[in-house]
């Protein structure tokens, strides 16, 4: 039972479940509380930062909601951080729509005193859409990525998830 954080939506707990650079995809088991190995991904592509998700939220997918931390270190699966929220990035996969919460590791110094989205470097963006857009097609599975947004769109998508969990599951 790990919480959303002290600060959020500005400062998330992310619990990782895949690193950065990675080709597995793991997912929590929600049974056993344990990663299971969901599959190596079929494309030639890496987990272009560290995924995880923010706990006590609930999506329309029927998951928490997904994060992506930047930082200069590939963190181990299981970890809780502390995820700066500054953006988010909306996508239909398959029929469903995913969005994922950008953010910089907030006890990272080389990415901490980034603030929004457009402070990370052009090809940070670039190498997200990318890896999102053909992570699945060797699986024949459709996947479109829309645009980027900002902060205010991450903590209205952040506080929508949190209260979708309250509704869901009830306040724990």
């Amino acid at each position: 039972n790990v919480p959303y954080g002290k600060q959020p939506p500005e400062v998330a707990k992310a619990v990782i479940e895949i690193p950065a650079n990675s080709q597995a995809k793991y997912e929590l088991d929600k049974e056993s509380g344990l990663l299971r190995l969901d599959r190596v991904l079929y494309s030639a592509v890496h987990y272009p930062a560290n995924y995880g998700f923010i706990p006590q939220t609930y999506c329309d997918d029927k998951d928490p909601l997904d994060i992506l931390v930047f930082s200069a270190i590939n963190v181990h699966p299981l970890t809780i951080m502390n995820a700066k929220v500054i953006g988010m990035m909306s996508m239909i996969d398959g029929d469903e729509m995913d969005d994922k919460i950008i953010a910089v590791a907030a006890n990272d110094q080389s990415v901490a005193h980034i603030e929004t989205i457009t402070e990370l470097p052009p090809h940070y963006e670039k190498m997200v859409c990318s890896f999102f857009s053909d992570y699945k097609k060797l699986e024949k599975k459709t996947v479109k990525v829309d645009d980027f947004q900002g902060k205010e769109a991450a903590i209205k998508c952040i506080k929508d998830a949190i209260e979708g969990y309250k509704k869901e599951f009830g306040h724990l």
